[in-house]
């Protein structure tokens, strides 16, 4: 677009000279074949300029000497009439006469109309413009993809045009695209080594390799595309490909990235013979968005035939950081022939690579500048050094002096030669900070994001506009597009937050701009919060920025003050864009991502604790549109870069909150405001910051949630608990710590990795088995896990790609026990029981031996021995003897590669069952046989060493190996109950020694992961003994708490902290905690609500902890530096709650609990008391609490009680058995308590009682019959009893007085379709209406008139207090609200969606403003307005 201004007086001449604008305008306009879509020209001519207001008429004519300059008028007028209209459309050109009136010239008042005009033509015309350029740009994901494709092909097109050498290495590629290998090859190296060039050149030599095949090319070069730097718009792009060739719709490429990777494995198999598929990924290391444990889990390891794929990704020896990716396809790609390593050009090839490039440029250099080349290359060879090297001597010439001729000797200051060359050229201040911005960033910056911060840079604008005042103070676009045309491929558009911005694309030239323009502190952090400024949108939305003005502008300009203010038009910046109508349109994901990372670096904290940590619309937004671990690295990110303890307290409290809250808070970020008022209450007093946040929660998350918490009612972070790892929707019956300490791996009906250092869920795999997964065993080198079901599948997961196996049952008529793994090997093993009419072997024996001893089948390899009582009949035995005879237990194990495939099948029937395998090696292992029978402790090792086995070892009770299985501890018979160290002998397991004397029956024995001391489970507690001296503690439970044994060898776990001060040790539901020297029980923790399963220690560098699972779906992991800290205990019943009583007149909420009534202060969330009258078995089925608060009446074991709230003491007491209701009447003073009988003969009856409260005389009694239990109901108006009984065979409905137990009469029930109700209901409307309800429909009849009034379909019984609307809620799914005078649905709250079949609760809030509904199955409510 051209606007041209000038006065009219001027004649059009010609010259030879020629300004920056008219340049601009001459090869953006003149020199186009077609302007009609992409030129708009608006003119201005200005009639009787005031020259006599030389300062006003300079903003429109150039003056200079305080005289017109002819010119430069000259020329804009031979520009503007001439030259311009020649080319531009007609109707592209828009001209516009305008009067210069008093002495400012133009106003925006009296030149009102020459200014709507011109605003109308420059819309219209622009979005003309835009309008056709969009209908000439295919959006359609067609032609996005070929959009993405040509550009990766430009790239290695060019690539290709300057490759030069590297036969040995392109000769192994060749091999690799030829051969049977069914992994990917890895092409590596340091930075700028020429990865990038090699992978280009084999992918276009690819096509001359696989000849005559025509195979499909995928090439992308990762972080030079917006589609092509995260992880999800990559792999979606590349589906797009693959299925644009083959013809696949675009509509089955599913969104989220663990489906969309599973995705693009499938289609990898569509490849062919005729047309293989060909897939180069450049730098694999730089993608982002990969959420996994392993970043580049996604990449195929096992490839289809016809199927090749190329990547290339940094590997740096003296650099293990910059090299993880590498080292992870290390371990991924086991076979090291699909490595190439990309080293250095060489001096030789170098240099003939420099005069190739020169020639095909038509450049040559002297003799001297060739050794000058020379000198350089032989100090410094990789390919980013040398293309540096080209471009420096392609600007010498011949004649250029020998200083003027210099190289650099090292890839560092060549880049700086390079800075300094561009700054001389534009300006040193202009491309200083332009570049240190770009390098400041955390990701990158957008092309207007850096015009927007230049502009707001008054050192950059005052360099610039020293010799002139712009009418807006902002940056010329045209500026940085320079620049960056001089770092053509140094600078790469890559995607960040959703946006496409601008970043270095070598490492090393983000560390040579840090080394250039970050020389001290003070220059970071005005960088850092310049950036910051922008993004806290400080001066956006108009709101102008103060200056100065330099000296030479004032005194040019003559102005008279130092400070100006100047609107710089940058945006806003709000945390969410909304829609006109309000909704949600956005996240401002720039903003969440860069500005943390500046107020940190800017050291500028309270702008950070005010608007990002401690701001709750900040944690909210953030929550909903990022992973709960970018919330949680701006608190890290914080903690280590500042030092003031107070503060580091309160960001961790905040962070450990969002932690423990983690797996609602990923699903549910509306949830947040609960989550912290719950958890963080008890720390709001002491701590101002977390006391700002929850006060913000208070007022501002009642919009994103109506459930908010009035006291503490979740766990408190900063004592013991240092994270809950919510994720499993079963008990978690196994999970285990990677070697490397990092991830807790668990199971479930799916397999779920945490980062133990962030509590981050970073993998979730879900097998679609039906089992429930158990025995979790890592391989040693962590590749696989596996675990094997309840149904005897085994579930066979590779770590690092998350593809996986699912095993059926190897053993023929065997159920699965257990699973062992290596690196290389899985065994599953079994055992059955086969005899008479079994299809399995039978197996017949020659003797029977009789034995003294009491224990049941004992089986060896040798005998089948019974242990049968002495005093047994003879005939038993002969009759035990001829059944037995028949029977034998076959136990096989069955071994497997890690393909899933069979490698061996071992049976051997005569062995006894076995109760666990330890698996080295084929050859190398260990089996341990039990009898079968769980009260026989006796047990036997067979083991196998290099395919010899040793001699059997008996032993009984517990047994522990030391890590390279030449020691064994456990219990010999010969030694009773003494715990014995046992060596690997040549032929046989020897007694080394007798560790300790011991008298308890042992149920497990662990040895510590040092190996340095034993740990003893026995009923009464807990030994631990040092390995090597024998020295022991006894470490004795509370009375009444019991270790028990489910399982040989298993029992509850004690672990070691790390120092060995204390042990900890997991029973029922409680962390019991002891000084180990004392022996003293110092700590009991409420630790799980279910009983704990697993109780591992994890004491390794700063971690001093240990990691529980439970019944109750969750892994815990405590610090156990912190177990004195203050536990903010909350207040819960041990059993579950049944039913709830509340009070209007009192903050008092009364509990039933099998065991107890509960009465609770619902102003301090804390449970005041328990009240049973027989404490040891008390059974409490009902309990309900007057209004006025002051009496509960309960019942339990067979008792109806009336208690005294204030006093706690029972006041009435009078037995009432199986009790099935009890009812307030009469405004709470009197009782009705409902008890079911069944006489001898079968019928069923109950018995109703009304007694006055609190005396508890009787009033009434009324006995009825009933064929099947309902509540009773009263009227609205409190006058009558409706009770539902039986009059023989029929349903009835007697109506009683409720004050005097009167019959008034009987309503026997005739109506339409009738169906047996399950449910009573008084209708709030009408006194003297009840509703009966079935299962389809509710039915209202009038107790007074005895006559049916209407049926309500679908009507489940919740109704308004006025009796208008109800609810409608099934099993299957779906809420309607319906209008019950006509019967119809007049609203659908939730639409009836399959979700099968599950609890649903719902009501109407008190004040019928909400409408509130359950799930069981999703465990949430939802609340409707």
């Amino acid at each position: 677009m051209c606007c041209l201004s000038s006065p009219d007086h001027c004649p059009p001449l010609s010259s030879s000279s020629s300004s920056v604008t008219e340049r601009e305008v001459i090869n953006g306009i003149l020199n186009v074949k077609n302007t009609r879509n992409h030129c708009l020209a608006l003119v201005r001519y200005i009639n009787n300029i005031n020259l006599q207001n030389l300062r006003r008429a300079a903003c429109f004519i150039d003056i200079v000497n305080r005289q017109i300059d002819t010119e430069a008028v000259k020329l804009l007028s031979n520009l503007r009439d001439e030259r311009l209209p020649a080319k531009i459309e007609a109707s592209n050109m828009h001209r516009y006469t305008v009067e210069w009136i008093g002495r400012e010239g133009l106003d925006k008042e009296t030149h009102e109309e020459y200014l709507q005009l011109f605003c109308t033509h420059f819309y219209k015309g622009m979005t003309k413009l835009i309008d056709r350029a969009m209908r000439k740009e295919d959006s359609s994901a067609q032609g996005q993809i070929i959009t993405e494709i040509l550009q990766h092909l430009h790239a290695c097109n060019n690539s290709v045009q300057v490759f030069y050498g590297r036969e040995e290495d392109l000769a192994k590629a060749e091999r690799y695209m030829k051969g049977p290998d069914n992994k990917p090859l890895v092409l590596h190296g340091e930075g700028g080594c020429g990865k990038t060039s090699l992978l280009a050149k084999c992918a276009a030599m690819s096509f001359e390799w696989l000849r005559p095949g025509r195979p499909l090319l995928i090439l992308r070069n990762l972080g030079t595309t917006p589609d092509s730097s995260a992880l999800t718009p990559l792999l979606t792009s590349i589906c797009h490909q693959i299925s644009y060739n083959y013809m696949l719709p675009f509509e089955d490429i599913p969104d989220d990235l663990v489906p969309l990777t599973a995705y693009l494995k499938e289609l990898l198999n569509y490849a062919s013979e005729q047309q293989p598929l060909l897939i180069f990924l450049d730098s694999v290391d730089q993608v982002t968005g990969a959420q996994d444990a392993n970043k580049v889990s996604w990449l195929p390891t096992r490839l289809p035939p016809q199927v090749k794929v190329v990547v290339s990704c940094v590997s740096e020896e003296n650099d293990p950081a910059i090299s993880e990716d590498y080292l992870l396809l290390r371990r991924m790609i086991d076979n090291p022939e699909n490595f190439l390593e990309v080293k250095a050009l060489g001096e030789d090839l170098a240099l003939e690579v420099i005069k190739r490039w020169m020639a095909s440029n038509h450049r040559d250099l002297n003799n001297y500048q060739w050794r000058v080349v020379s000198n350089a290359i032989s100090r410094c060879s990789l390919p980013i050094f040398v293309k540096l090297v080209f471009a420096e001597i392609c600007r010498w010439k011949s004649y250029s002096k020998p200083q003027d001729t210099h190289l650099a000797s090292n890839v560092m200051d060549s880049i700086m030669m390079l800075f300094e060359r561009i700054e001389k050229q534009h300006g040193r201040i202009l491309v200083f900070h332009a570049l240190a911005y770009i390098t400041a960033s955390k990701s990158g910056l957008s092309e207007s994001e850096l015009e927007d911060l230049i502009s707001l840079d008054d050192k950059v604008l005052d360099d610039v506009y020293q010799y002139h005042m712009p009418p807006v103070r902002r940056i010329p676009p045209l500026l940085w597009t320079r620049i960056r045309n001089d770092l053509p491929s140094y600078l790469s558009d890559s995607e960040a937050d959703g946006v496409s911005v601008i970043n270095w694309y070598h490492r090393q030239f983000k560390e040579a701009a840090k080394k250039r323009y970050f020389t001290n502190m003070n220059m970071s952090m005005y960088f850092h919060s310049m950036i910051a400024d922008y993004f806290l949108g400080i001066w956006g939305g108009g709101n102008p920025k103060p200056f100065k003005y330099t000296e030479i502008q004032r005194h040019r300009f003559n102005l008279k003050t130092k400070d100006g203010l100047a609107d710089r038009k940058v945006p806003l910046q709000p945390l969410v864009y909304y829609t006109k109508d309000g909704k949600v349109s956005r996240y401002n994901l720039r903003k969440f991502g860069e500005l943390p990372f500046h107020l940190v670096r800017s050291r500028r904290f309270d702008d950070l604790y005010e608007h990002v940590l401690f701001n709750y619309q900040w944690l909210h937004a953030k929550l909903c549109s990022c992973p709960l671990q970018a919330v949680l690295s701006d608190f890290e990110d914080a903690s280590a870069n500042i030092s003031d303890r107070d503060t580091m307290r309160e960001l961790m409290l905040v962070a450990d909150a969002l932690r423990l809250g983690g797996a609602i808070l990923s699903q549910y970020p509306d949830m947040l405001a609960p989550q912290l008022v719950g958890r963080l209450l008890p720390e709001m007093e002491s701590n101002p910051n977390v006391k700002s946040l929850l006060k913000q929660c208070d007022a501002e998350g009642i919009e994103h949630c109506g459930l908010l918490p009035s006291y503490h009612c979740m766990h408190t972070p900063g004592g013991p608990l240092k994270y809950s790892l919510e994720g499993h929707q079963f008990a978690v019956f196994g999970f285990c710590l990677t070697a490397d300490l990092r991830y807790i791996v668990s199971v479930s009906n799916k397999f779920i990795t945490w980062d133990l250092s962030t509590s981050d869920l970073t993998r979730e795999v879900t097998p679609g088995i039906e089992g429930i997964m158990q025995n979790l065993v890592l391989s040693p080198d962590n590749k696989f896990s596996v675990a094997y079901t309840n149904n005897s599948q085994t579930v066979l997961l590779n770590m690092l790609t998350s593809e996986y196996l699912i095993l059926e049952n190897p053993l023929e008529g065997e159920s699965v026990q257990g699973t062992l793994l290596s690196d290389t090997n899985l065994v599953i093993h079994g055992e059955s029981l086969t005899g008479k009419g079994d299809t399995g072997p039978l197996m017949s024996f020659q003797s029977v031996q009789i034995s003294t001893y009491v224990s049941l089948t004992y089986l060896t390899s040798s005998n089948l021995t019974f242990d049968v009582p002495p005093h047994l009949p003879v005939a038993c035995v002969e009759y035990i003897y001829k059944q037995v005879s028949f029977v034998a237990i076959i136990r096989s194990w069955v071994l497997l590669n890690l393909r899933g495939e069979v490698e061996e099948k071992v049976t051997e029937p005569l062995e006894q069952p076995i109760l666990l395998m330890d698996f080295q090696g084929i050859g190398d292992l260990s089996v341990v046989y039990w009898t079968g029978d769980f009260d026989n402790k006796s047990l036997v090792l067979h083991t196998m060493e290099q395919g010899t086995y040793l001699d059997q070892l008996n032993f009984h009770s517990v047994m522990a190996w030391s890590k390279d299985r030449q020691r064994l501890y456990a219990c010999l018979p010969e030694n009773g109950e003494d715990l014995c160290a046992l060596r690997r002998g040549r032929r046989s397991w020897v007694l080394d020694r007798i560790i300790s004397p011991n008298s308890n029956k042992l149920l497990q024995l662990y040895l510590t992961h040092d190996e340095l001391h034993l740990i003893a489970t026995f009923m009464l507690g807990f030994h631990v003994w040092e390995v090597e001296t024998g020295t022991g503690w006894h470490l004795r439970l509370p009375h009444g708490i019991r270790n028990i044994s489910t399982k040989l060898l298993e029992s509850n776990s004690c672990v070691l902290s790390k120092g060995y001060d204390y042990a900890v040790a997991g029973v029922r539901k409680n962390l019991y905690v002891w000084e180990l020297k004392t022996r003293e029980l110092l700590k009991v923790l409420d630790a799980h609500f279910g009983r704990i399963i697993a109780l591992v220690a994890l004491t390794v560098g700063n971690w001093n902890s240990v990691i529980t699972s439970s019944l109750d779906r969750t892994v815990k992991v405590w610090n156990i530096t912190n177990i004195f800290e203050q536990v903010h205990v909350i207040d819960r019943h041990e059993l579950q709650v049944d039913h709830i009583s509340l009070t209007p007149s009192s903050p008092i909420a009364v509990t039933v609990t099998r065991n107890c009534v509960g009465i609770w202060n619902l102003k301090l969330g804390k449970l005041v008391a328990k009240l049973a009258d027989s404490p040891l078995g008390a059974i409490v089925t009902h309990a309900e609490i007057t209004k006025d608060g002051r009496h509960i009446v309960a019942t339990e074991s067979g008792n109806v009680l009336i208690w005294h709230v204030r006093s706690q003491c029972v006041i009435f007491k009078k037995p009432q058995k199986d009790v099935h209701q009890l009812l307030l009447l009469d405004n709470d003073t009197k009782i009705v308590a409902v008890s079911k009988h069944e006489s001898s003969l079968g019928d069923t009856s109950c018995h109703l009682v009304t007694r006055s409260i609190p005396r508890g005389d009787d009033v009434y009694q009324i006995e009825f019959s009933i064929r099947t239990f309902r509540t009773i109901a009263v009227t609205a108006d409190g006058l009558f009893l409706v009770i539902p009984c039986a009059d023989g065979m029929k349903d009835v409905v007697s109506i009683y007085h409720a004050k005097t137990g009167t019959l008034v009469h009987k309503m026997f029930l005739k109506y339409p379709n009738y169906k047996d109700f399950h449910l009573v209901l008084a209708m709030p409307n009408k006194a003297s209406q009840i509703a009966l309800v079935d299962v389809d429909k509710a039915n209202i009849v009038d107790v007074k008139t005895k006559k049916f009034v209407r049926s309500i379909a679908k009507w489940g019984g919740k109704v308004t207090r006025d009796g208008r609307y109800g609810l409608y809620a099934p099993a299957r799914g779906g809420l309607e609200l319906l209008e019950l005078r006509r019967g119809t649905s007049v609203r659908t709250l939730i639409p009836r969606v399959a979700e099968g079949v599950f609890s649903v609760m719902c009501l109407f809030t008190k004040t019928d403003e909400y409408v509130l509904y359950y799930h069981g199955g999703r465990k949430t409510i939802r609340v409707f307005r």
